[in-house]
């Protein structure tokens, strides 16, 4: 099957686009690599102290031979049902690499926070800057540079994009990720969803909000709704960086552990293979196009339109929301997976999962084949599944059907014929709008705005019966620079209730939703942001807005002469500076790019 135009297209201009970034960052890898292990660039001592605590048998094979040392950075914690399971694993990791002959280290540990936690809280403001600390605590991790090839062990949502940009500026290594998979299925996500729009009206107490809650998040795994968390599962491996159907097998189980086993047996062959690829020939344009094409067809995490662009930038590319809008014009929805439906990511693989889903966009020319991977070149691995053939580890070709259309759709069948991700523009700014969970009635809203400085403003107005009326709500200074740009998820009830009562209501702002969006039409993110001169700091209250999800116009109706002399309004921040460690994030706040930068507090330019 002959590439879609598209495709090519915008391969193409991202490579055009970032040739000289992309070369510069190459040739500062290409400078890093040598022959024979890490460990004998640096003096003596130097290997002491990085070996000390190791087994004498571990020593003896380091001193002796010219093996490998496979390096873990991990994301565990216990508080994160998705990062329990990582307790365990480099004490096998640490097993399988002797089996192999070579020896494993924890080279360090980075945060994970969980946004469940923290969403509608003032953690919340930490949350998208925890990814650059994220990477910074990998690339400390990896510093020491006694490491061959490297496991990284993360599930959520920053803590993906953060392990991988850290590993990019170590890309002249081998690097593969490993999974922790989903909990069981809980309470149906409609379930949750409706209590929760129960509990915002007041007709359910908090006792039956937190049984519901705890039904649904009950053990250890990852959160089962597709939101950022597994959106980064299906993007490590369509890009390539995990093992083919791997993302969502749950932990505890028998396949899950030979598939971290091996994870770690392949980190020790790339890592023995100076011919192997690395890390930054794995993430290359076309494995990032194939990201972006993943997300698509299947309803993704607005948050990526985001991450995606932080992590290209660490690895040399330019990417941009008009490469998102395009893709979206001609990458099918393949995936109803709540928001975007009933079902949750253990459905999906149980329907055909990603071995399905891939072979499907391969066949159709909406991914690249030829891009390098964790197992060599060829994308057509990820078209297999894993299963134990008599408790050893194999893998066999996925289902050639879908076993529940309802939940995963064919190319020649989709849910959709766009991947349902909108760039929308005009006097307004720029922002992108997820419509694959939005009614298509609901994707063209014009009405008045109401304008609100804090989430919790329009939460108290909504309680106080104020805005059962026709409304855009406008909630602004909550970008990167502004106060970190947490996510505004709770807002999405309160819309929800008004927008079920018959009310045409919508979301502008310049802050995030959460990768668990749905039916409230929202455009989210726009930049530039309010505090760096954005034009959504003009709209004041009654202002005529209107949010064209169809056409992709964002505009307030105001005469241009009227609109071009009006003053900003004056952003008062004081109450985000302060409390839950927020003063410590002083400095990330004044450096923080744009979102459509990826919102990144560091340079990349190369």
């Amino acid at each position: 099957m002959s590439l879609n135009p598209t495709l090519l297209a915008v391969t193409d201009r991202i490579r055009t686009r970032s040739q000289a970034k992309r070369q510069a960052y190459l040739e500062r890898m290409r400078h890093n690599c040598q022959a024979g292990v890490e460990r004998e660039r640096i003096a003596c001592t130097n290997v002491a102290h990085a070996y000390a605590a190791m087994p004498t048998n571990d020593k003896l094979v380091l001193k002796a031979a010219r093996v490998p040392n496979i390096g873990i950075v991990t994301a565990y914690n216990d508080m994160l049902s998705a990062h329990h399971p990582y307790e365990q694993y480099p004490a096998i990791i640490r097993s399988e690499a002797r089996a192999s002959g070579a020896t494993a280290q924890v080279a360090g540990g980075v945060p994970a926070m969980c946004d469940g936690v923290t969403q509608g809280q003032n953690g919340m403001e930490l949350s998208l800057f925890s990814r650059d600390v994220i990477a910074m605590a990998t690339a400390i991790a990896l510093s020491h540079r006694v490491f061959d090839a490297n496991l990284f062990l993360g599930v959520c949502d920053k803590i993906v994009p953060g392990l991988l940009i850290g590993a990019l500026r170590f890309g002249h290594l081998p690097g593969i990720f490993v999974p922790a998979g989903p909990m069981a299925s809980g309470v149906s996500n409609a379930e949750k969803a409706k209590v929760r729009q129960l509990f915002a009206e007041g007709k359910v107490g908090r006792e039956a909000l937190l049984e519901s809650e705890m039904a649904s998040y009950h053990s250890s795994g990852t959160c089962t709704f597709y939101g950022t968390a597994n959106s980064n599962q299906m993007l490590m491996e369509i890009m390539g960086l995990q093992l083919p159907g791997s993302s969502f097998v749950s932990p505890g189980t028998e396949l899950r552990e030979a598939l971290t086993r091996a994870a770690t047996r392949q980190a020790v062959r790339l890592a023995e293979d100076k011919s192997s690829p690395t890390l930054c020939e794995v993430v290359d344009e076309r494995a990032v196009v194939n990201g972006i094409v993943g997300l698509l067809a299947t309803g993704g995490s607005t948050n990526h339109t985001i991450h995606l662009i932080a992590i290209a930038r660490a690895a040399g590319m330019e990417i941009n929301w008009d490469d998102f809008n395009d893709l979206s014009a001609v990458v099918p929805l393949l995936a109803r997976v709540y928001p975007n439906g009933k079902a949750d990511v253990n459905h999906f693989h149980a329907a055909g999962g990603m071995g399905f889903l891939i072979r499907e966009l391969l066949d159709a020319g909406l991914l690249h084949d030829d891009v390098q991977t964790v197992l060599g070149p060829g994308l057509h691995r990820w078209t297999e599944e894993p299963w134990l053939d008599n408790g050893r580890l194999a893998f066999r070709p996925a289902s050639e059907t879908s076993l529940d259309t309802a939940v995963l759709a064919p190319v020649g069948a989709p849910f959709s014929p766009d991947g349902g991700l909108r760039l929308v523009t005009g006097n307004l700014g720029r922002g992108v709008i997820k419509v694959s969970a939005v009614a298509p009635e609901n994707r063209v809203v014009r009405a008045p705005a109401i304008v609100f400085d804090d989430q919790e403003d329009l939460i108290a107005a909504f309680k106080r019966g104020e805005l059962e009326r026709d409304f855009i709500a406008v909630v602004r200074f909550q970008g990167p620079r502004a106060n970190g740009m947490p996510e505004l998820h709770q807002l999405t009830p309160s819309l929800a209730v008004l927008q079920e009562r018959g009310f045409k209501v919508a979301l502008v702002t310049d802050g995030r939703m959460s990768g668990a969006s749905g039916k409230v039409p929202a455009a989210i993110h726009l930049s530039p942001e309010c505090v760096m001169g954005g034009p959504l700091a003009k709209v004041r209250d009654g202002d005529m807005l209107l949010l064209d999800a169809v056409e992709g116009r964002l505009e307030a109706e105001v005469p241009a002469a009227e609109w071009n002399s009006r003053e900003r309004a004056a952003a008062d921040l004081s109450r985000n500076q302060f409390g839950c460690g927020r003063e410590l994030f002083t400095g990330l706040r004044q450096l923080a790019d744009a979102a459509e930068h990826g919102g990144v507090t560091f340079q990349f330019d190369d």
